[in-house]
């Protein structure tokens, strides 16, 4: 990747736009027939959110990522529209064809702005569904996406980095290019943007289960029997719900009610280009590298939150005590070790869960941490992580083949990896888990459970329903 000193101002000057990105198209070789020009700069502090509603169109691709978290003051929104270029993937490699496609077209970028502020550069967008290969005719989403924005917009703190990135090809008309290029910046970058509220409009909603309850709980005793024998000792069972509306409901609100609601989780919606989204609110990271340290979550065993103190204090010492979820969470922390460890990397953890706490529910949590060996790219921990036993089970390919079994529905982005990657490594993946997928008035919610030795199939059902609360609150 060519890295070019910072140019002030190049997005708003037309002349030099185009002279560049006609340099660029006379350097064009039999070896790079095409590059990228990828262009920083710093401008006047905006939603990253209200942007996507102003700027996005529902056949172009989009990406939103947010964490709130004015504890650690590290919060971040970044937000991706059209794509430059992108590559679908299927089948057991798809995350080595994905870093593949980041190398290769990395090589044949030409990197212009500053470098010093956070969130400058191209990044990669990544959503890769729950199984490799779709299995369903009218799947939403590829086993994997990978595509590099044409715009992009982050704010972390009063910083705010616009990204934009040109395909430059032998035939392509280079004045129309850098034309387009500044209209949209002068468009991103100086219109007011109305301020986002919290919304929650009364409507009409109408819910009808994909897999009816009384089916679910039918797979429980089925599954609970399987672990009785032997057969596996834990399987994440999930339920969906249609809700359909006599409106079509708005990702931008929707996704605004969840930030707000919710600021201590993962926010975050990514579209396929054909007018259907997911959404969610997660709380669960997968994986997260920056300058080859690695964090990642054992998230699993729950319990609901109390009315008043004095019952959710119990709650909670109960969760902290239950021997069925710590069990339950020790399985995952045991997984993510051994899986780590095979890659040559040694994890740092807490002997004891802590609780991870949102209004609604309450988590056995352990944080992992470790440092990366500069060889070991972050789609290959990733190729390793997912799925993990919060969201499939044990062992991993025999639950999987009962989760095929017992789903008679496509999972689709749900309980799968959805994050970033940026030119150096770095990158931020959550679990697509308190999800949705919007399709003009009709919605599909996700939630799923692990069962285990000592499941109870009316609990595990309830705790499901509680885990759809957030996003059936937030739909607008």
């Amino acid at each position: 990747m060519t890295v070019i000193p910072h140019r002030a101002n190049l997005l708003q000057d037309r002349n030099q736009l185009h002279q560049l990105l006609l340099d660029c198209q006379q350097s064009l070789t039999d070896k790079y027939q095409t590059k990228i020009v990828s262009i920083s700069q710093e401008i006047y502090p905006l939603d990253p959110l209200a942007v996507l509603q102003e700027i996005s169109e529902p056949c172009q691709r989009h990406f939103y990522f947010e964490k709130r978290d004015p504890i650690a003051d590290k919060s971040f929104a970044i937000a991706a529209l059209d794509s430059a270029i992108h590559l679908t993937v299927a089948g057991s490699e798809r995350f080595a064809a994905a870093q593949n496609f980041i190398r290769s077209t990395l090589a044949s970028t030409i990197n212009i702005g500053t470098e010093r502020l956070p969130f400058s550069g191209p990044y990669f967008f990544c959503s890769f569904a729950f199984f490799d290969e779709n299995i369903y005719d009218n799947s939403y989403f590829p086993p994997g996406t990978i595509f590099l924005p044409k715009w992009q917009i982050s704010r972390q703190q009063d910083s705010c980095i616009l990204v934009a990135n040109a395909l430059v090809e032998k035939d392509i008309n280079v004045k129309n290019l850098s034309e387009n290029f500044w209209q949209t910046f002068d468009k991103i970058a100086s219109r007011k943007y109305p301020k986002l509220t919290d919304r929650i409009d009364s409507i009409s909603l109408k819910q009808i289960p994909v897999n009816d309850a009384s089916l679910f709980k039918t797979s429980v005793k089925s599954a609970l029997e399987l672990i009785e024998s032997k057969y596996f000792s834990k399987i994440v069972l999930s339920q969906a719900i249609n809700v359909l509306s006599q409106t079509s409901f708005s990702v931008i609100d929707s996704l605004n009610n969840l930030r707000l609601s919710y600021p201590g989780c993962y926010v975050f919606s990514t579209s396929n280009g054909k007018g259907q989204s997911f959404i969610g609110a997660s709380p669960e990271r997968l994986i997260s590298i920056h300058n080859n340290q690695l964090s990642t979550d054992a998230l699993a065993g729950s319990a609901p939150r109390g009315k008043t103190e004095a019952e959710d204090a119990n709650l909670a010492k109960g969760l902290l005590n239950s021997e069925k979820d710590i069990r339950e969470h020790q399985v995952v922390i045991d997984f993510i070790v051994d899986r780590l460890s095979k890659l040559g990397i040694t994890p740092k953890l807490c002997p004891l869960p802590r609780l991870l706490q949102l209004s609604n529910i309450q988590h056995l949590w352990t944080p992992i941490t470790a440092q990366i060996p500069a060889d070991v790219h972050l789609l290959k921990i990733l190729a390793q992580l997912h799925p993990t036993p919060a969201v499939a089970g044990v062992p991993r390919d025999i639950a999987l083949e009962q989760i095929r079994r017992c789903e008679s529905y496509d999972r689709s982005l749900y309980a799968a990896p959805i994050g970033w990657i940026d030119r150096r490594g770095n990158g931020e993946f959550a679990v697509g888990i308190r999800s949705a997928l919007i399709d003009g008035d009709r919605a599909i919610l996700y939630a799923g459970n692990g069962i285990v030795a000592g499941s109870e199939p009316e609990k595990e059902l309830a705790e499901i329903q509680l885990k759809l609360q957030p996003l059936l609150n937030a739909l607008v």
